[in-house]
């Protein structure tokens, strides 16, 4: 079963929230009268979602051009006779410059026109560690921009065309050091590129299309990536400035079209207080009746939700003070350091294999359209944390496999790197997909944006370690490295969660022994490895705050709202009680939340016993014995439990 998308942006805390009012009549809430708008798929919103994530074309060529234009060309020894130069694969090792010649000219790569074939590889790894210094950041300090006054479509123009403007300075540079710092404006420009492209067009579609939506933004990316070698063999010999002015005018180009045509997210606008602006943009895209439209956003009052407003700082501030935000945070960055590794540092360390760079390039490349593929074939169909454990440690496997020497490895060594770069992609596409339907609207675009910078994190230190295996022959420096940290990542972050559903908040039985029994056996359950436990019921985030400062509950067991019963469908645990008076109080529809046991899906009555579907009471089970058969689950290695 696929999870569920958590609505888990409106958990119960007792930090020092205001009380809630009280209410006195039902409003449809934001997101869903949005989702009822654009629940169907049209061809405006299709139009919308391609031209948006075409920015990830140029994208791609920015972040792995380096791979040519930073690439050491081939050389020949000047005598053909002298036996030294030609049992010598390292041109540093000959006795002087005189002895080899490159085969193209100077300036066909930075390393020849400047003289940096002998240089540390700290500085021949320099520009393109810049490059990703800059993209780390830029993401830090414009992350929340698009959450903020900014906005989706306004981030993603001027990100833009401050890339491709850096990227055509670039080929005025001189030297070295004007040309890392170039690139690293480059990178600084690019950095929110693919944040804002990949949220503004799963918000232009509703929840059932965001996954699919999601997947044009991969494919266009790998499209420009194998748009590189193309470029770069149809200009070999030709200089290297020659394939930063291919790649940048046409990005000028493309944002003209993105201020002009592109959509401002309507979630965005209405959060932000511009409702006029926000219908009228789901009248273009989504086409309802417009009298409708403008009567049933009439009634939503944008005040009743504390995350809206925020200034620059807030979207961070939120991530990192709640403490099922922060939680979900780093263990989804702690992934994305290692995929980084992989999926920038696998490219840029081809050139270290015994293989054509042109061709190792291109099959890299075409990688990405099947981890594309098998991303949507499977995104909707399992669970996404078995993905990630399987595709990131089938990638670590593959990469140390790489280092291994011999005539029959090293035949495999493409074969090997193409896997794990494949698993590598799938896994970080995956990993990007997952961390869309973690976080709420308000704190998206940041959450995404930090998960990224993660990755790229992870691809500062890339450029580094492949110089470093080049200069002395190690692939353990590069490869064994890029596989050790991927594994470890992935197998640190894949903890134990425990997710259990109970009847309703100050129902009898679950204040008195459902609820408390995951409390005290707490500690236990954590020394076995837990890293999350985490109590769902279908009421609003309100009442669920109030019943944990009633309990008083600490933050070892999270209390999650399901205030619209998504979640609670999602897992098979709902009971549609609308015809009957529980006198409970209920979710939206009278739909209740019940518990699972072996037999029979329970809902609560008010006298505090249970009642299967069937009307036949049960008694309800011995809570104590219930968390001690938990801790022994544990024991024989479930990694998800559901209670």
């Amino acid at each position: 079963m696929a999870d569920p998308t958590p609505l888990l942006s409106q958990p119960a805390t007792g930090g020092g929230e205001q009380e809630p009012p009280k209410l006195e009549k039902h409003h449809p809430s934001l997101d869903s009268m949005i989702e009822r708008s654009m629940k169907d798929f049209g061809w405006a919103q299709l139009v919308q979602a391609s031209l948006v994530s075409l920015a990830c074309f140029f994208d791609a060529q920015q972040t792995f051009i380096s791979i040519f234009t930073d690439a050491l060309p081939p050389w020949h020894c000047a005598n053909l006779d002298d036996e030294y130069c030609n049992s010598i694969s390292d041109i540093c090792k000959l006795p002087s410059s005189s002895s080899w010649q490159w085969d193209y000219p100077k300036h066909a790569s930075i390393v020849s026109e400047w003289g940096l074939q002998c240089a540390n590889s700290v500085i021949k790894g320099l520009p393109a560690s810049s490059f990703f210094m800059g993209c780390l950041i830029g993401g830090l300090l414009l992350a929340t921009l698009a959450d903020s006054w900014l906005g989706r479509k306004n981030m993603l123009f001027f990100s833009c065309l401050a890339m491709s403007c850096s990227s055509l300075l670039t080929v005025f540079s001189t030297n070295v050091w004007i040309y890392s710092g170039l690139r690293f404006a480059t990178g600084f420009g690019r950095a929110t590129i693919g944040t804002c492209a990949l949220v503004l067009s799963s918000e232009l579609v509703g929840k059932k299309w965001r996954g699919s939506v999601g997947i044009i933004g991969f494919f266009v990316f790998t499209l420009g990536f194998l748009s590189l070698p193309a470029i770069a063999y149809m200009n070999r010999g030709s200089s290297w400035r020659v394939l930063y002015i291919w790649t940048s005018v046409p990005a000028i180009g493309y944002c003209v079209l993105v201020h002009f045509l592109v959509c401002e997210s309507p979630r965005w606008l209405f959060v932000t207080g511009r409702r006029e602006e926000a219908l009228e943009t789901l009248k273009s895209i989504a086409q309802p009746d417009a009298s409708t439209l403008t009567k049933g956003f009439s009634s939503i009052s944008l005040e009743e939700d504390p995350f809206n407003n925020m200034d620059i700082f807030s979207a961070i501030k939120v991530l990192l003070e709640k403490r099922w935000a922060f939680r979900r945070l780093y263990t989804v960055m702690l992934v994305g350091f290692g995929m980084g590794m992989v999926y920038y540092g696998m490219p840029l360390g081809v050139g270290n294999l015994d293989f054509d760079i042109y061709w190792s390039v291109t099959l890299n490349a075409l990688a990405e359209v099947p981890s594309t593929l098998v991303t949507f074939l499977l995104i909707g169909k399992l669970n996404r944390r078995s993905l990630l454990l399987f595709f990131t440690t089938l990638s670590g496997f593959c990469s140390v496999m790489c280092i291994l020497e011999g005539q029959v490895w090293q035949k495999l060594q493409i074969g090997l790197e193409l896997v794990s770069f494949f698993s590598g992609c799938t896994a970080l596409d995956v990993l990007l997909i997952y961390t869309l339907e973690l976080f709420p609207t308000c704190v998206r675009n940041s959450a995404l944006s930090m998960v990224r910078q993660a990755v790229v994190c992870g691809g500062v230190f890339s450029p580094l370690l492949v110089s470093a295996a080049s200069r002395t022959g190690n692939r353990m420096v590069s490869y064994g490295v890029f596989g050790l940290t991927t594994t470890v990542s992935a197998l640190t972050a894949g903890k134990k969660s425990i997710l259990f559903v109970v009847s309703g908040a100050f129902t009898p039985t679950c204040s008195e022994k459902h609820l408390p029994g995951f409390v005290e056996k707490a500690g236990e359950l954590k020394a076995k490895g837990v890293g999350n436990i985490a109590c769902i019921s279908v009421n609003d985030a309100f009442v669920m705050r109030a019943w944990k400062e009633n309990l008083g509950v600490s933050d070892d067991v999270m209390l999650q709202s399901d205030g619209n019963g998504d979640s609670t469908r999602a897992i098979g645990c709902e009971l549609d009680l609308s015809d009957q008076p529980v006198g409970l109080g209920c979710g939206r529809g009278g739909t209740r939340c019940s518990r699972r046991t072996a037999s029979s899906r329970l809902a609560p009555r008010d006298n505090g016993r249970l009642v299967s579907g069937g009307g036949k009471e049960a008694e309800p089970r011995d809570e104590p014995q219930q968390q001690q058969q938990v801790l022994l689950v544990l024991q024989a290695g479930r990694r998800h439990l559901l209670v």
